[in-house]
C-alpha cells in the first residue's frame, strides 16, 4: 500500500518559514524558528551534533515525522542551501528527489542519501520518490515554493507545522499563493508543547 504525500515545516506566527535570503539561513531568527527542534536528542545524533539532547513530546515529533518518510523531495533552492550547510552525513538517509531545470548526475553521500535531480516536473519526482518509498511515506522537505506547488497541485495528502513563538516580519511565507479556492483543510491534531505548537490537518479537494 502506497504511503502518503506530506510536508512538515516550523512556521513564525506570522507565517514564515525561512528568511527571505540563503545568506540569513542559520541565523538568529531561523535558529529561534527552529528553537523546539534543534537542542531535541533526535536532531542531535541524526546531524552528528554530538551527544546529549532533550528527551520529550518534541523529540517524539522529531523521530516520528523521521521514521515515516521513505524518501524526500525538494527544491533546488533548498538543496543548494542545504549542499552548504548539512554535514557530509547528509540527514536525511534515504533517496531524495531535486526539483531542478539542470541535468545532473546522482550525488550520493554516507550514510544512505542520494540525491537525484528531476528535470521533468514535480510530478515526475513525486513518482520516482513514490517507487523507492514503498509503503512509507513522501516527505516534501521544501522549500516554501515548492511545497506551494505541490499543495495547488492537490498532491499533498496532510501536512504538519510546529507553530513557533517567533515573529519575523518578513521572509519566506509558506502559503503565499496558495489557490484557496481548490484547496480545503481539516485539522486532525494539535498539540502544545514547552516550545511549539504541533498543528496537522488533511488536504482535500474543495
Amino acid at each position: 500500500m502506497a504511503g502518503k504525500v506530506f510536508f512538515s515545516v516550523s512556521m513564525s506566527l506570522d507565517g514564515f518559514i525561512a528568511p527571505g535570503s540563503p545568506g540569513e539561513l542559520m541565523g538568529q531568527q531561523w535558529m529561534e524558528l527552529q528553537a523546539w527542534l534543534l537542542p531535541q536528542r533526535f536532531t542531535r545524533e541524526n546531524l552528528k551534533l554530538g551527544e546529549g539532547g532533550e528527551e520529550g513530546r518534541d523529540n517524539d515529533i522529531a523521530r516520528e515525522t523521521f521514521e515515516r518518510t521513505g524518501a524526500s523531495v525538494m527544491g533546488r533552492r533548498m538543496f543548494d542551501a542545504g549542499e552548504r550547510m548539512w554535514p557530509p552525513e547528509a540527514p536525511f538517509h534515504t533517496p531524495a528527489f531535486v526539483v531542478t531545470h539542470d541535468k545532473r548526475d546522482p550525488w550520493e553521500r554516507p550514510g544512505g542519501t542520494t540525491f537525484h535531480f528531476v528535470d521533468d516536473g514535480i510530478e515526475h519526482a513525486l513518482d520516482q520518490a513514490r517507487r523507492v518509498a514503498g509503503d512509507r511515506d513522501v516527505r516534501i522537505a521544501g522549500g516554501g515554493a515548492t511545497i506551494l506547488q505541490y499543495l495547488n497541485a492537490g498532491l499533498i495528502d496532510e501536512f504538519s507545522i510546529a507553530l513557533s513563538p517567533v515573529l519575523f516580519g518578513s521572509g519566506i511565507r509558506l502559503f503565499e499563493g496558495v489557490d484557496a479556492g481548490r484547496v480545503a483543510l481539516e485539522q486532525v491534531h494539535a498539540e502544545p508543547s514547552p516550545r511549539a505548537t504541533h498543528l496537522t490537518y488533511t488536504v482535500r479537494q474543495r
